[in-house]
C-alpha cells in the first residue's frame, strides 16, 4: 500500500509598480513592496529586497521549524532569537549568487535541558523546508543560555 507525496503550493503574484519596486501579493495577507537593494544599480533603500526576503525566509522557516521540534520534544523555550547574513558573491559554478547564511541563534530554555535544546537545534537544521530547499550551505552558530529563576519575595 502506497501512500501519497504530500503537496502544497504557495501562490503569490507580483506586480510591477514603477522603477525597480514591486508589490508581492498572497491572498489574505498584507501586500509587500519589493525592490532592487540599494546595493545594486538603481536599487531603492528602505524596501524589502528578494534578497533580504530569501535571508529572512531561511532564519524565520529555522526559528518556527526549532519552536515546533522543541515542543513536540518538550523542550522549553524561554527566549528565541534568531540573526541571520546572507553572502553573496562569485559562487564557485563562476555565477553571481547566495553562496552561505549564517545563523546567530541565541535560545535560553531551563537548567538541565542544554542537552535537548541544542538536539532540538541540531533537528530543526535538518527540518527547516527553506533551508533544504537552497543550494548553499546554511552555518548555524549557536548559544544556549539557562533561564534565570524569578525570585518570589
Amino acid at each position: 500500500m502506497s501512500t501519497a507525496a504530500k503537496k502544497f503550493e504557495f501562490p503569490v503574484d507580483v506586480k510591477w509598480l514603477d522603477g525597480r519596486l514591486t508589490q508581492v501579493t498572497a491572498a489574505g495577507k498584507p501586500d509587500l513592496e519589493v525592490a532592487t537593494p540599494p546595493e545594486f544599480k538603481h536599487g531603492i533603500p528602505g524596501v524589502w529586497s528578494p534578497e533580504d526576503l530569501l535571508v529572512g525566509s531561511v532564519a524565520t522557516c529555522f526559528a518556527v521549524t526549532l519552536l515546533a521540534v522543541a515542543e513536540r520534544r518538550e523542550v522549553p523555550v524561554r527566549r528565541l532569537e534568531v540573526g541571520a547574513t546572507g553572502e553573496v558573491s562569485q559562487r564557485p559554478d563562476g555565477r553571481f549568487g547566495f553562496t552561505e547564511v549564517r545563523l546567530e541563534v541565541g535560545l535560553r530554555t531551563d537548567s538541565g535541558c542544554e542537552a535537548g535544546a541544542a538536539a532540538a537545534v541540531e533537528a530543526a537544521e535538518l527540518g527547516c523546508l527553506v533551508a533544504a530547499s537552497v543550494d548553499f550551505p546554511i552555518r548555524i552558530e549557536l548559544e544556549v543560555q539557562t533561564a534565570v529563576p524569578e525570585v518570589v519575595r
